[in-house]
């Protein structure tokens, strides 16, 4: 073998690694993002799961807040429907729908002071409040996957193996302005 075709192969040899090393930082991210998901959907349904023991501890009490209570119910719904889709855009607002049903349900449940006081009721806030908490941190996880991915897919030379193993985007999990902008304590107990 002559050394230009050894040159040749040599160059051919490092591009092929390099591509494959593109190809598996590709899937990393691709992943990692799946995972991201999973962790969120993970803590949604376990919210899920608690949300109609808190409505029924609240029925006990607020016989004359049915509307507060339906809208929890109905939120809960639409995030359950967005999840079964996979639809990110259609959880963002199912989800600011359900954090402000949440807000205005704990506002309420101030003026019933037996309800406030009530073991189970306290817990199951707690416990919500808990996984609020820790679904706004995996959203920011997510975001930031998908943020990854997405330069990634269209960086150069990266752009080239995505197109060619048709990786994609992903969409990010973004909120209507009320859910990001500041809460006005004093709004929650006029």
């Amino acid at each position: 073998m002559s050394v230009s075709g050894f040159i040749t192969l040599a160059i051919i040899v490092v591009l092929a690694g390099y591509g494959v090393a593109l190809y598996n930082s590709l899937v990393s991210l691709k992943h990692s993002v799946s995972k991201a998901w999973a962790n969120i959907d993970v803590l949604l349904k376990q919210r899920h799961d608690e949300l109609p023991k808190l409505v029924d501890t609240c029925k006990r009490y607020m016989a004359h807040e049915q509307d507060t209570l339906e809208k929890v119910m109905l939120a809960r719904s639409g995030v359950s429907r967005a999840l079964g889709k996979s639809d990110v855009s259609a959880l963002g607002q199912a989800e600011t729908q359900m954090r402000q049903g949440l807000m205005n349900l704990f506002a309420v449940a101030e003026a019933y002071p037996d309800l406030k006081a009530n073991d189970s009721f306290q817990d199951l806030q707690k416990r919500i409040s808990q996984l609020e908490n820790n679904i706004a941190d995996r959203r920011e996880y997510y975001n930031e996957s998908v943020n990854l991915n997405n330069v990634r897919v269209e960086q150069f030379p990266d752009v080239i193996v995505a197109r060619f193993f048709n990786f994609k985007a992903f969409e990010l999990l973004e909120f209507e302005e009320s859910e990001i902008a500041d809460v006005s304590v004093k709004k929650l107990f006029e």
